[in-house]
Formats: C-alpha cells, sequence, structure tokens
C-alpha cells in the first residue's frame, strides 16, 4: 500500500501537491457553498472536450499520418529536421504541446534511427519540446494555461493571437537558426510511408468536433452545450476515448482553483499577494513556473495579478528553462528516457542550455516591446 502511494505520487507530483495545498487552505477558510464559485467549469468543460478530441483523432493516427506524408517529401537530413520540429511547432497551435510531444516524439525516434541517424536524437527531441511549448503558446487552446486565461479574460481570439505572435515568430526564427548547426545537413534520407491506421470518419467526426470546441473557446457557443454534444457523440463512437484522457490534469486545475480561492478568502493574504504579483506578472510567472510549472503558475497567480495579458506571457515564456517549467517536457524526457536511458544524462544538460537562452532572449523580447 505504502509502495503504490510512493508511486502514485512520482507519477502525480503536481497533483498530489495541488490537493495537499488545498487540503491544508481547508483549514484557514472552512469548506462552505463559496468553494463551487472557485472553480472554473468553463474552462474545466473546454479542457476536457479538447483532450478527447485530441485523443479521439491520436488514437486514429491522423497526427502520425499527416506527419509520414510530410516526412516522405524530404530529400536530405535538414529537410528531415526542420520537418520533424515544424511538426511539434505548427501542430502544437491547435492540438495542445502535450499531444504533439506524445505524438511526435516516438515518430521521430522510430523516424531517425530508422534512418541511421541516432546522434540527432538528443538535439532534435530537445528543439522539438521547445517547438512545441512555444509553438502552443500563440492560440487559446495551444495548452491548458491558455484556455484557462483566455476564459477568464475580456479578449477576442484575434487580440490574444497579436499579443503572443512576437514571442511566437521568434522562437520559430531561433528554432531555424539552430537547424542550421545539425551535422550532415546535405546527406540524404530515405524511410516508409505510414498510412492511417484508424477511420476516415471518426476522424471527420472528431475534426467537426474541434470547430464546434472552438467556438466555445471564442465564447460563441456555451461550454456546456459542447461537453454535451461531444460525450453523446464519443459515448455512441468510442467510449474508451473518453476513459482515457489525462484526468489528472483535470483535477489537478480543481484542487489548485480552491487552493487559490482560499488564499482571495482570506483579505491579508490576499493584499500581500496582490502587492508583490502586481507590476511585476512576468517576472513572478517565469520565476513560479521553474518551480511548479508554467499551469500552477497561471493558476496560483491569475487571481492576483492586474496586468493579465504580461501574465499569460509570462507563464508561456516561463515554459522555458528548467525540465518541470512545462510538464509536457516531461513528457519528451520520459519517451527517450524509455527508449534510449544512456542518453538522459546529456539530453538533460542540452535541453537545460538551450531553454535558458530561449528564455533570455524571450525575456529580453519582452523587455523591449513594454518601452
Amino acid at each position: 500500500m505504502i509502495r503504490q502511494i510512493i508511486d502514485f505520487v512520482k507519477r502525480e507530483t503536481v497533483l498530489t501537491v495541488a490537493w495537499i495545498l488545498a487540503i491544508i487552505s481547508m483549514f484557514f477558510v472552512q469548506p462552505n457553498e463559496g468553494y463551487i464559485d472557485y472553480i472554473d467549469l468553463r474552462t474545466l468543460g473546454i479542457l476536457w472536450s479538447l483532450m478527447i478530441i485530441m485523443e479521439g483523432l491520436n488514437k486514429e493516427g491522423l497526427f502520425e499520418a499527416l506527419g509520414s506524408r510530410m516526412i516522405q517529401k524530404t530529400r536530405n537530413v535538414y529537410q528531415l529536421v526542420v520537418t520533424l520540429i515544424g511538426l511539434c511547432f505548427f501542430s502544437s497551435m491547435f492540438i495542445t504541446n502535450d499531444v504533439a510531444l506524445l505524438t511526435f516524439v516516438p515518430f521521430s525516434i522510430f523516424i531517425l534511427e530508422a534512418c541511421g541517424r541516432d546522434e540527432l536524437l538528443i538535439p532534435v527531441i530537445a528543439l522539438q519540446t521547445i517547438a512545441a511549448n512555444m509553438g502552443s503558446m500563440l492560440t487559446p487552446v495551444g495548452n491548458p494555461q491558455n484556455i484557462y486565461l483566455f476564459s477568464m479574460s475580456d479578449m477576442t481570439i484575434p487580440e490574444f493571437l497579436l499579443l503572443m505572435l512576437p514571442y511566437t515568430a521568434v522562437t520559430g526564427a531561433l528554432l531555424l537558426l539552430c537547424t542550421l548547426f545539425i551535422p550532415g545537413k546535405a546527406e540524404t534520407v530515405e524511410m516508409d510511408h505510414r498510412s492511417l491506421k484508424g477511420s476516415k470518419r471518426r476522424c471527420a467526426v472528431y475534426a467537426v468536433l474541434f470547430i464546434v470546441a472552438l467556438l466555445a473557446v471564442a465564447k460563441i457557443l456555451p461550454y456546456y452545450i459542447l461537453c454535451a454534444i461531444v460525450f453523446i457523440i464519443c459515448m455512441l463512437m468510442s467510449r474508451s476515448t473518453i476513459i482515457e484522457i489525462d484526468y489528472a490534469l483535470l483535477f489537478t486545475f480543481v484542487g489548485f482553483f480552491i487552493f487559490t480561492g482560499n488564499l482571495g478568502a482570506m483579505p491579508a493574504v490576499r493584499t500581500w499577494l496582490q502587492q508583490i504579483i502586481a507590476g511585476r506578472e512576468m517576472a513572478t510567472a517565469v520565476l513560479a513556473s521553474q518551480f511548479i510549472s508554467n499551469v500552477p503558475a497561471a493558476l496560483l497567480l491569475s487571481d492576483f495579478a492586474t496586468d493579465l495579458n504580461s501574465l499569460i506571457v509570462g507563464v508561456n515564456v516561463g515554459g522555458l528553462g528548467t525540465l518541470i517549467a512545462s510538464m509536457a517536457s516531461l513528457i519528451s524526457f520520459k519517451l527517450l528516457a524509455h527508449h534510449r536511458n544512456e542518453l538522459k544524462g546529456k539530453y538533460f544538460l542540452i535541453f537545460t542550455i538551450l531553454n535558458i537562452v530561449y528564455l533570455a532572449i524571450l525575456w529580453v523580447l519582452y523587455s523591449m516591446l513594454q518601452h
């Protein structure tokens, strides 16, 4: 029993911390009917729906098939590397950073080993991770913190895109610059084609559901109608998809909602946090993300920030830095370590160096845009 608890804590550390903090806060603010108001049901509903849609498309093999088709058009190592990194960068804007990495990191490991380019595993996966984290920051549906912060803001989708576009564009340019240093760029590559393993009809249904989800994100369609449509259709089409999504992430949100809600209910604590965070949203978000990751940082700081735009930039750029700054980064690390455990030490070093450089450049960009 104790071993199982330890394994659970190791596997779901952020979830555990969220609920420990929530329970501790309950001793200061007794549970009451106000707790319901803490929980942002709209964010949870949209996130739940998107997770199911993306899980369904991934199970059908759509992303891998599309990636394989793109890879078929590459002629040399340079084009291959740019394509693999680009797949994570652009797909994460719509399918989230987590799904992009879960799909394309194993795909990249297979492709690079099949081509006999094992030496590219570390740089390519490290750059793919940065690409997924930073590509996802462009859109309101790219990652969980954006879904939440966009939901609580008065921004339109075009306003959000314009806010994040400079940081996304600079990251894209930096990624292209890094690919110039890939060894053996001109060498030719060959690989087999992978076709869609699932149903085209189900893929089409999930695609329509994604469009419906975008309507909910844009605040055109009520979130509860989206949830009902997704639930009914998936119950009829693929019940297992509803079961297999990462519910730990949703319960992590609930735990932090309770914790931050209780903090806000304590006048002295609320005033103190506002004094610390107000005017320092970018720095606070980046630093907090390094230790608790950017999704919890967004949940923790949002109630006390006065400049929501800076907070949005901060928690997204804050996904760079340490390995836990974005929980999606752990996906790549675990996938590589599971497949080639002997590479994890070197990967961690290169990943950290690259992340620090990218973080410093984007922080300077933020400072320039503020003046």
